[in-house]
């Protein structure tokens, strides 16, 4: 049952703070000026502030979890000196204090946005980086050490802001999709300027996956699926596969429709085109993230 429980939460906790960073990145780097404000184009503000909070709680709910699971006890006054131990002398304990501390600046940072946009974005993205990366403490790469375990880290903390960069976009395009009324002329932009970016994160994400699976497995693939943890890789491999065909459908096909659909005036068929794919492609993230938090729990010899 505590499996189960430390994989839920490890699930929400990937979704929550993907969803805080890559929303806030995409505003940046997707919207311009005024744009940036919140209710002008997303709902920033509650949107940012609900994930925040919600990353500390689940934080918090994980940090109680993982001293449950390690001391066995059940009552919550013999539990809270397992949690306190944890966090002030353990590595995973200095890195959630961490986290929590950049929830806060994202927090304070998002009321702040009807007054400075940009910089209550920066902010934000900034705080939701750290947090994101922090998850990594929690990871296979724990378990390294010395000059392996820093490159280890490394490649953890790129591979999660670029699967969070990806996330957030998919979610800030489907609310933009959302609307009766999508504005198109904004839209169609930010299709096609993401198309930059989104090539860079499909780069990042296959070169530090390789990379991890090097630190985890090692160079070969001989035996890997005999155990949970490859049979569960492997299907993450098909659905990023998956992934990349829906992302593939809308750059060749999907953004030129909205464009020429724009122009002629005619764009239902094109817009409801790009909301199915849009919902599917980031239902297919969101099973890919289950598949994370489970991988994250196992070790390849697993059986």
């Amino acid at each position: 049952m505590s499996d189960s429980i430390n994989i839920a939460l490890r699930f929400a906790l990937y979704l929550d703070l993907m969803l805080l960073f890559g929303l806030a990145a995409f505003g940046l780097y997707s919207l311009r000026g005024q744009e940036r404000m919140s209710g002008a184009q997303l709902p920033f503000a509650p949107l940012l502030l609900a994930t925040a909070v919600l990353g500390g709680l689940l934080s918090l709910a994980a940090m109680a979890c993982m001293a449950w699971a390690m001391s066995g006890v059940t009552a919550w006054a013999e539990l809270w000196p397992h949690i306190e131990m944890m966090v002030v002398e353990t590595d995973l304990g200095m890195a959630w204090t961490l986290r929590m501390a950049a929830l806060l600046l994202a927090g304070v940072a998002v009321t702040l946005n009807q007054r400075w946009p940009t910089t209550s974005l920066g902010l934000v993205a900034l705080g939701g980086a750290v947090a994101l990366a922090t998850l990594a403490w929690a990871g296979h790469g724990a378990m390294d050490e010395g000059t392996r375990r820093n490159w280890h880290f490394i490649t953890d903390f790129m591979h999660l802001w670029a699967a969070g960069g990806w996330v957030g976009a998919l979610a800030a395009f489907a609310l933009l999709l959302r609307q009766a009324e999508p504005q198109l002329a904004v839209l169609a932009r930010t299709l096609i300027g993401f198309e930059t970016a989104g090539a860079v994160i499909v780069v990042v994400i296959s070169v530090t996956g390789v990379v991890n699976y090097l630190f985890i497995v090692g160079p070969s693939i001989v035996g890997v699926l005999d155990s949970h943890y490859g049979q569960l890789l492997a299907l993450k491999l098909i659905l990023f596969t998956a992934m990349l065909v829906f992302a593939a459908l809308n750059r060749f096909h999907l953004s030129p429709l909205l464009e020429n659909a724009r122009r002629s005036g005619e764009h239902r068929v094109a817009v409801n085109a790009l909301r199915r794919s849009m919902v599917l492609e980031f239902s297919v993230a969101v099973v890919i993230l289950g598949l994370v938090a489970w991988l994250g729990t196992l070790s390849p010899g697993m059986e």
